[in-house]
């Protein structure tokens, strides 16, 4: 059941002109890296290294301490400053390994030999990829060897390779599948190896013809392979979107993708899936994009984990003579995070730092009314919600009714009718505060029943 769209949705301008014609550049940070032990779902990796200890470029520093978890994996050579509690882009505190860069980037092995890989099994592809410490690159950094393993890897109808990119301002992974289309498609193909039943399909949005052509290209004559052209629409690229557009499914958040037959990865992540698998290469570096009204060189790179987003942007030439940088965010204004500070280490999920002269939450609070009932949250919403009813039960303090009543839990926390709201009412960030509340107050009632 092939669509192009999802039902919903907003048409946001994408800014995308400022840096998607940038050629993917290499960055060789200079400065100390800084690796969090938890930049993945599940559990923190565990240092497998101590302080003095000389590294290696692709050397595992920590290991994964648990089923959901990953390695971490140095991006540098020189020796280990510390492991000692520093900042991260949120603002709070994470436990990491700090390595004094010696600017060599000496590897560890030879990760440009490869292999012969028509014969392995599937078990040796599983334990590659774990191996090489492979996140989801898309946003959460979800471990991928575990999505990669369903209870019934038979039932899994789709493989999707995420190339949508809908968030304003990033054109890294548009870069990427221009460059990349044959490795990326090599990916996809050791993916399906996984799953016998399964189709391949490549979804991208059709303001990147360039990918489009080239991922086509690098596809034909595949078999199990299609690449889908889709509406230029946010949040095409949603885990939930894309499903709903392959598979035409729906399905609530206590489900996974795999419950429905699906298995979604970004196509950063599967050329990170092919580089472990054919070249036994971990991940240490990924696709990104510098972007914004602020910044004087928008442009696409492959940077390394741990390097500071501070250190980037001086490279790349600062901020624009004259303009007031006014809010700086993790990823895209959709859904970014806004961060206090850059001197904090890139981890390997985030893919962007976009850098705005104007803040448009601070022009929304200035403009900000009562809800004029005119119901666009509903219209847009891609999960079907009723945000306006949601927000009304949050203010009375009714989260019984936003949960049971109203399915505020399913919400994906787009900003879709924040974007919309003619009112400028601050939706999704009520809606991200009260999930939290709710979690945390299910967690701390799963603590006292134990």
């Amino acid at each position: 059941m092939l669509k192009d769209t999802f039902r919903g949705g907003v048409h946001p301008s994408d800014h995308k002109d400022l840096s998607r014609n940038a050629p993917l550049r290499e960055f060789l940070p200079k400065g100390e890296m800084v690796f969090p032990l938890s930049q993945h779902i599940g559990k923190p990796a565990r240092p497998i290294v101590a302080k003095g200890d000389a590294v290696l470029v692709g050397q595992r520093i920590a290991e994964a301490d648990g089923f959901v978890s990953a390695h971490i994996i140095c991006s540098c050579s020189g020796k280990v400053k510390a492991i000692e509690p520093r900042r991260t882009l949120t603002g709070g505190t994470l436990e990491c390994i700090v390595v004094e860069n010696d600017g060599q980037f000496t590897p560890a092995a030879d990760y440009t030999a490869r292999e012969d890989v028509s014969a392995i099994g599937n078990d040796e592809l599983l334990r590659r990829v774990q191996d090489a410490a492979v996140v989801g690159l898309g946003g959460a950094g979800f471990p991928t060897r575990v999505k990669l393993q369903p209870k019934d890897p038979a039932a899994i109808r789709y493989v999707i390779a995420n190339g949508a990119e809908c968030e304003p301002y990033l054109t890294c992974n548009d870069q990427l599948m221009r460059t990349r289309a044959a490795d990326i498609v090599e990916g996809l193909q050791l993916m399906l190896r996984l799953f016998p039943n399964a189709e391949g399909v490549i979804c991208i949005e059709r303001n990147k013809p360039e990918a489009i052509a080239a991922m086509r290209q690098a596809a034909a004559g595949k078999e199990r392979l299609r690449v889908l052209d889709l509406v230029t629409k946010y949040p095409q690229g949603g885990e939930r979107s894309l499903i709903q557009v392959v598979a035409g499914a729906n399905f609530p958040i206590t489900k996974l993708p795999a419950d429905v037959g699906c298995i979604v990865e970004n196509v950063g992540t599967i050329l990170a899936i092919q580089r472990a698998v054919v070249f036994n290469e971990p991940l240490y570096e990924h696709v990104f994009t510098l972007s914004g009204e602020a910044v004087k060189n928008p442009g696409n790179y492959i940077v390394r984990d741990g390097t500071s987003f501070a250190e980037l942007l001086e490279a790349a030439g600062g901020l624009k003579d004259g303009v007031t940088l006014r809010k700086a965010l993790c990823g895209g204004p959709m859904m970014g995070i806004a961060m206090s500070s850059l001197e904090v280490p890139i981890q390997k999920q985030n893919n962007g730092l976009t850098l705005l002269a104007e803040d448009p939450n601070e022009l929304a609070e200035k403009q900000m009314t009562a809800c004029l009932h005119c119901g666009r949250c509903t219209t847009v919403c891609p999960m079907g919600l009723l945000p306006q009813l949601m927000a009304d039960a949050v203010m009375v303090g009714d989260l019984a009714r936003y949960e049971g009543k109203l399915y505020g839990l399913e919400c994906i926390q787009c900003g879709s009718c924040t974007y919309i709201c003619p009112a400028k009412r601050p939706l999704m960030q009520t809606f991200k505060q009260t999930k939290a509340e709710i979690m945390a107050r299910k967690r701390a009632e799963a603590g006292g029943k134990k």
